[in-house]
């Protein structure tokens, strides 16, 4: 019996946001899939409604939002217009490029556990090299280290924590998925609310990976299954806009992580520091060169 046709059924959300070049190349990729979905919700946040191609495979429904709710709220729309007998969800950017067996190596882990709360590849970038995908959540000694040495001491023991190791080909635990590719139990998800929407863009999937490990699920990152990621290719043109977004994202993690009164000097120092990140991140990205 063929095992591809064994797996669990699933269904893929893709955010797109003026993407209509990626999100044919991404279609086209799932559309050579040797496990292919039963349904594909394309959500829209940008103004115009995307062309969509043709795809004989698999029903592809547009959801066009009335406004950008981000990446997390688009995500949880897409889900509520899936078909309740999907099992698991392949959420996913459209700068996407999946290989044929993609989906199928990472939907066999399924089979292996019945805690699985995620399930995600390895993202190769365009030149070949492994982009860290795969993570730990990030703890206040863990995040402050990294933030302040990452950068100019990328080997420094925070960073080397935070972003995991990439050496061999076999699954390995960890505390947070890429939102730009990964596979989520529909049960799990719809139990938890689905993705934070007062997270606008960035670490929404590491607050969806710790709320998943907290309810006993865990992450798993597959090395076998490999994606292409062509990194921010909807953000580029927008730096100063997606450096806010990001420090208002990691203040509201902070936030939710350690709640109350007695953390509140803990929340004031980290998002201070946050702040003057922010402000010297800023002032390095004017002082770079524009290329035409």
């Amino acid at each position: 019996m063929n095992p591809v046709a064994e797996l669990p059924s699933y269904g893929v959300v893709v955010v797109s946001y003026a993407s209509d070049t990626e999100l044919k190349s991404f279609l086209q990729s799932l559309s050579s899939s040797d496990c292919l979905p039963h349904s594909v919700i394309v959500v829209e946040n940008a103004h115009n409604a995307p062309l969509l191609p043709t795809v004989p495979e698999f029903p592809i429904t547009l959801l066009h939002l009335p406004h950008n709710p981000g990446y997390g709220g688009a995500v949880n729309a897409g889900v509520a217009e899936l078909p309740a007998e999907v099992e698991w969800i392949l959420v996913s950017n459209p700068d996407v490029t999946l290989m044929p067996d993609t989906v199928s190596t990472l939907l066999q882990q399924v089979a292996l556990s019945d805690s699985l709360g995620s399930i995600g590849p390895a993202l190769m970038n365009p030149d070949g090299s492994v982009y860290p995908s795969a993570r730990a959540v990030p703890s206040v000694s863990i995040g402050i280290g990294h933030a302040l040495f990452g950068a100019l001491w990328p080997s420094n023991p925070w960073t080397l924590r935070y972003r995991g190791t990439y050496g061999n080909d076999r699954p390995r635990v960890c505390g947070w998925l890429s939102g730009a590719c990964l596979i989520v139990n529909r049960e799990a998800f719809d139990s938890l609310g689905g993705f934070d929407e007062e997270f606008f863009m960035f670490m929404e999937d590491v607050d969806l990976g710790a709320r998943l490990g907290m309810e006993g699920r865990s992450n798993l990152y597959v090395p076998a299954a490999r994606a292409v990621h062509v990194v921010g290719h909807a953000t580029g043109g927008a730096k100063a806009a997606m450096i806010r977004a990001h420090h208002d994202s990691a203040k509201r993690f902070i936030s939710k992580s350690y709640p109350g009164l007695p953390w509140l000097p803990l929340r004031l120092i980290v998002n201070s520091g946050l702040a003057a990140r922010r402000w010297l991140v800023q002032l390095n990205a004017r002082a770079k060169p524009q290329r035409d």
